[in-house]
């Protein structure tokens, strides 16, 4: 069994990378801390830490959008963390499919 300390070595909050489990595609980025951990374990739905309102929230709570996670993966600094998830409807509150929609434009590179 993997030893959940090791994620919080460094920090009590560390980032949680959601991508779609067939495609790929990056979905949205969130904050956990160990008892999101626990609890994305056990109901193997997203639990997340709410920075802004200072608390435990398990996407899709209201929404009914829920994120099914199928697999947890580490990075290699063991302080991030990547859901590989079957979305249940749109990730984003805004209704969109991802959270990462707004492309900010780049000059072209010369040479």
């Amino acid at each position: 069994m993997f030893d959940l300390d090791r994620l919080f070595t460094k920090s009590d909050l560390i980032p949680v990378i959601i991508q779609e489990a067939d495609t790929k595609e990056v979905l949205m980025l969130g904050f956990t801390n160990r008892e999101a951990v626990e609890r994305t374990l056990q109901t193997r739905t997203a639990w997340f830490w709410s920075r802004s309102r200072k608390k435990l929230w398990n996407k899709g709570e209201s929404s009914g959008h829920f994120l099914r996670v199928q697999r947890m993966i580490t990075d290699c600094d063991t302080d991030t963390l990547l859901y590989l998830c079957k979305p249940v409807g749109p990730t984003c509150h805004t209704g969109r499919e991802s959270c990462f929609f707004n492309e900010i434009p780049m000059e072209p590179q010369e040479g």
